[in-house]
């Protein structure tokens, strides 16, 4: 269901809601002036009751034989005319009846408000878009501006072929849903993240995914966030390659290209080790096949450097203890890292850091991440944080979604503890 079919739902019943109690009020014992006549009120109440059975033509028929003779009375009619108009999914009488009942000094102050708000809606959605405007700024002017508002006029803005204003109106509903301390739906940020990249806005993209990430966390959603953010301008292939490596940490591969191109990245980037377990991991997963050309020949050129990058190590790491900067350090954290030997590389990553000359930003994102793949999540939640520019940034805004899942996965899992003695 869409959330304009949401909304039109709870608006609409409310709204029938609202106008209904005066059609079927029944005549007081004592009290003020009837304000209806008596043969008007049995007809609104046989129209009303055929309403409720759902029963068209009797309610129409009941309706348009309304005669009404004071203010009270059109208020009234009007009122049934919208009920009707409701049961017949007729927007446009839903609107014009609005209308009529706008004309009358009877509706109730307290629902004049919410009444303006959705005929602003129904003009939206006839198409009247400055009517709208106009309605939901009166609505506001009364004291009524639900977020919902802010998001139809971001809708309005859309039709109008104002996609600037389209957007800062999305910005501030999501500004508004935070502040109200509510959970901001999956639609919302959808619109907001497709906004972000029509407007070639990667920063802000990247921080809406992440946003979302922490609230909508299937493999399926990291997917998709991933992917498409991969497309970002700019982004060298040691940051994709980490964000393929996140993607693969959350059970998110899902088809031949995802690990065709993992592989090519990591082949790329020198990790010839993990270029064979993804091509391994990606047969076993039944994503890849011996037959395809592409990855076959990666792996029977991957195989033989993966044997000489493993063997090569321990003098690697020997030599980048005695370096005077830490790139080399740096580099022996990397192939430590592609092969899942994970404090293995905090110590490289470590050192290179004491030891300075390398990215800090790369550095420490990695560390992160290693740690938190050796079980440390506070550790590499503090080693994320520390990078804070560049496409660096964005890759550790990514992975300490996923410390933060990790956080709390472990958080909500029961101690085992030991059987008495």
């Amino acid at each position: 269901m869409t959330r304009h079919s949401i909304l039109t739902y709870g608006l609409l019943a409310g709204a029938a809601l609202l106008v209904a109690a005066p059609a079927v009020a029944k005549k007081p014992a004592v009290g003020p002036a009837i304000q209806m006549s008596d043969g008007f009120r049995a007809a609104t109440q046989a129209a009303d009751a055929a309403i409720r059975a759902g029963d068209v033509s009797t309610a129409q028929a009941q309706i348009s034989g309304l005669m009404p003779v004071s203010d009270f009375e059109a208020y009234v009619a009007a009122g049934l005319r919208f009920q009707l108009a409701v049961l017949k999914v007729d927007r446009q009488a839903q609107r014009v009846a609005l209308n009529d009942m706008f004309k009358t000094s009877s509706v109730p102050k307290g629902d004049m408000p919410r009444l303006r708000y959705i005929a602003g809606y129904l003009s939206y959605i006839v198409g009247n878009y400055d009517d709208a405007t106009a309605q939901l700024d009166y609505a506001r002017t009364l004291g009524y501006d639900p977020i919902d508002a802010t998001m139809l006029r971001a809708d309005i803005a859309i039709r109008r072929n104002r996609p600037k204003d389209a957007r800062g109106f999305v910005q501030q509903a999501l500004a508004r849903q935070r502040e109200a301390g509510q959970p901001i739906p999956a639609a919302w940020y959808d619109r907001a993240i497709s906004m972000a990249y029509q407007a070639g806005d990667w920063t802000e993209l990247g921080a809406l995914y992440r946003e979302r990430l922490s609230r909508y966390d299937s493999a399926g959603e990291w997917r998709s966030a991933l992917a498409n953010y991969l497309a970002a301008p700019g982004m060298d292939a040691q940051v994709q390659l980490d964000l393929y490596r996140l993607q693969a940490a959350n059970g998110a591969m899902a088809s031949e290209r995802d690990y065709q191109a993992y592989a090519q990245l990591a082949e790329k980037t020198g990790y010839s080790a993990e270029t064979k377990a993804i091509i391994e991991a990606g047969r076993s997963a039944g994503k890849l096949t011996p037959t395809q050309a592409a990855t076959a020949q990666l792996l029977k050129s991957a195989t033989p450097k993966a044997a000489k990058e493993i063997a090569g190590l321990p003098a690697a790491a020997k030599k980048a203890a005695a370096a005077k900067d830490g790139s080399a350090a740096m580099a022996v954290g990397d192939t430590y890292f592609s092969l899942g030997q994970f404090p293995q590389a905090v110590e490289q990553y470590r050192l290179a850091l004491s030891k300075g000359g390398v990215d800090a930003g790369k550095a420490n994102a990695r560390l992160g991440v290693a740690l938190a793949r050796s079980g440390d999540l506070a550790g590499a939640k503090a080693a994320l944080g520390q990078v804070t520019t560049g496409n660096w940034a964005n890759v550790a805004g990514f992975w300490s979604v996923w410390v933060d899942q990790q956080s709390r996965k472990t958080a909500s899992t029961p101690a085992v503890l030991p059987p008495a003695g």
